[in-house]
């Protein structure tokens, strides 16, 4: 079984601020994302648990100054970056599972066209959460902050920060929580 903890410990020194951010977040959204699991048909429970654990794994990389992290790229990027150094990981099987789930988990999934219109600093393509597992691990991040208060986020309160992103995100992010049998009516 791959250990997630090896691959946050080669890209995190122990010393670094952001991997105990990083830690605590991880098992969070891991923690949240094995309970909406529950149930579900076919759900691989092993790759949500491990993609839990290293869906923001290129953070590091990113100017995010209040949770650590000093490198030069944009936030934004910090799924591709990820996704990029998971694949460049060793070379290990099955890692292009969890390459997709760092590509796909941010806000309720970006598309090509939102890309394009809001001239985004990615890759013009369609980085929308498609299996179960990315799908599962997408929502249960929207839940939990690695900046400010980490407390878990009620429905209403990750609503109103999805609506902030159009209409097309929040719908996004409301078919999630049905697809998962959660409520968004407050």
């Amino acid at each position: 079984m791959l250990d997630p903890l090896e691959i946050i410990n080669f890209f995190y020194s122990p010393e670094d601020p952001a991997r105990e951010i990083l830690l605590l977040h991880s098992t969070q959204v891991r923690n949240k994302a094995l309970f909406l699991s529950r149930g579900i048909p076919g759900i691989d429970l092993e790759t949500v648990s491990i993609g839990a654990m290293l869906h923001d794994i290129g953070i590091r990389f990113c100017n995010a100054p209040d949770i650590g992290c000093y490198g030069e790229e944009d936030y934004l990027l910090h799924g591709i970056l990820g996704a990029e150094n998971l694949r460049a990981f060793k070379n290990i099987e099955g890692m292009e599972k969890f390459a997709r789930i760092c590509e796909r988990h941010t806000g309720s999934g970006i598309t090509a066209l939102e890309i394009r219109e809001r001239a985004l600093p990615l890759p013009e393509r369609d980085l929308v959460p498609e299996t179960i597992e990315e799908k599962v691990i997408c929502l249960a991040d929207k839940f939990f902050s690695k900046s400010g208060d980490m407390a878990e986020k009620t429905i209403p309160q990750i609503r109103k920060q999805m609506e902030k992103f159009g209409q097309d995100t929040l719908c996004r992010f409301d078919d999630l929580c049905r697809e998962f049998k959660i409520n968004i009516i407050s």
